[in-house]
């Protein structure tokens, strides 16, 4: 036996290169590691102790690191949910994902999806957050600027010298595959590595058994023997899609109702959507144990997550209930500070409370939803700011038939009295709405 032989593989067995076996090693000048799953060390999916192994770090570090990623912004659930459905384990090529697709549904694959779901509803619901956002950037910056760092700080420069000759070896002698082999759809193999002749998933492909038997000897008739009964069929998982679809209606109308007269449109929308995407995601992770729900269920807590993150982008003041309201003061002292609507249709009249020759009058207006009408004096001049979140605006000179509702409209201008007209003051106004019409128009007498 010669040193280029390994022990115990015979005279038929291919020469070893030591080059090639020197970047296969772990360690080696050309090892590339890929991120896989680490089954030996994990805690839950084995996300984190995979990132440890990969990046040669300490897995406690991006444990607490998602932790914190999940907590501030959700990004933790996301990241880990989709790590632990498209990473496989180091000892396997297929990951989770390609389970579920295949019908091959497990409480591992439903489980990921569910941190995904909770995850992504966690980060929509804080998109108005500046600060938590810019922390959960700022810390996943460091998490992999920190994993960079450790995987690189080892690495060494690799010869191009034995590079080259690694690249002009011949390929390694692979033994053939073994005939019978099971396979997942005809003959699957359980979870624990077993193989019982039946499929060790919730629901999935059946296996099928075919029964020989021989053929009488020549010259006898064999008698018909009686047909056997047939087995009872067993029943498949139970459906629970309806059920969970049925809950998660429930839970957003009694959401929505018990804080609809109290709170904000947004703030009843959002108490609503996000009972019904936690029942959604709890009937998902029970469905592991007790049946399935489909993909019709994760479709509609997307749907729902998506909704959710609608709802929490409308503005504070949007109340739930529709109110037509007039303010109509008679004298410039009448006039308040500010006048607020939270949804409806509000109608400052200013007609006879202009501010007065060389007198400045001051006063804002806010409404939530809805349309505000400002009807200025004929002889003051009207410096005039207006701010509408999704809607149009309105002014003397424009036509009534041009509506142009955009999103983000802003609007300072003056507004200047007839040229007959007198001396009648200033006005200042400040307008400003969440979603509808801005029309400010001026008095005819």
């Amino acid at each position: 036996m010669t040193d280029e032989q390994p022990a115990g593989t015979g005279p038929q067995a291919a020469p070893r290169d030591p080059l090639a076996a020197t970047a296969r090693e772990p360690g080696g000048p050309w090892d590339v590691r890929a991120f896989r799953r680490d089954r030996r060390h994990k805690r839950l999916g084995g996300v984190c102790a995979g990132l440890g192994q990969h990046c040669d770090m300490d897995p406690v570090i991006f444990r607490i690191g998602l932790a914190l990623l999940s907590v501030t912004s959700g990004l933790g659930l996301v990241f880990y949910g989709f790590a632990w459905l498209f990473v496989p384990f180091e000892d396997e090529e297929e990951n989770e994902a390609r389970r579920l697709l295949s019908g091959r549904v497990d409480g591992q694959a439903l489980t990921a999806v569910l941190f995904a779901l909770v995850g992504c509803g966690v980060f929509l619901s804080l998109l108005n957050n500046g600060g938590a956002l810019t922390f959960a950037a700022v810390l996943a910056l460091l998490l992999a600027g920190a994993g960079y760092w450790s995987q690189q700080r080892g690495t060494t420069d690799p010869d191009p010298v034995a590079a080259q000759a690694v690249a002009d070896a011949p390929p390694e002698a692979k033994a053939p595959p073994v005939a019978g082999a099971p396979s997942w759809w005809r003959d699957p193999i359980v979870k624990d590595g077993t193989h019982d002749g039946i499929s060790g998933y919730f629901w999935g492909p059946e296996g099928v058994t075919v029964q020989y038997q021989p053929d009488p000897p020549h010259g006898r008739i064999r008698q018909r023997e009686p047909a056997a009964a047939p087995r009872p069929q067993q029943r498949g998982p139970r459906w629970i899609g309806g059920s969970v679809f049925l809950g998660a209606l429930l839970a957003g109308g009694l959401g929505t109702g018990l804080t609809w007269e109290e709170q904000p449109l947004g703030t009843s929308l959002q108490a609503g959507l996000a009972l019904a995407l936690a029942v959604f995601g709890i009937g998902i992770a029970l469905s592991a144990f007790l049946g399935r729900t489909g993909v019709g269920s994760i479709v509609l807590a997307v749907i729902t997550a998506g909704l959710l993150a609608g709802s929490a982008a409308l503005p504070k003041d949007i109340s739930t209930s529709w109110a037509e309201t007039e303010w109509r003061p008679t004298t410039a002292a009448q006039v308040a500070p500010q006048y607020e609507l939270g949804s409806g249709i509000g109608t400052l009249d200013l007609t006879r409370a202009g501010p007065g020759k060389g007198r400045t009058l001051s006063t804002s207006a806010e409404v939530g939803a809805g349309q505000v009408k400002v009807i200025v004096p004929k002889d003051s001049t009207v410096k005039l700011n207006v701010e509408v979140g999704i809607g149009d605006i309105q002014l003397p000179d424009d036509p009534k038939s041009d509506v142009d509702i955009t999103p983000g409209k802003e609007k300072s201008v003056t507004l200047n009295p007839p040229a007959d007209s007198k001396d009648g003051g200033t006005l200042e106004l400040h307008i400003e709405m969440g979603i509808g019409q801005v029309e400010v128009s001026r008095a005819s007498s």
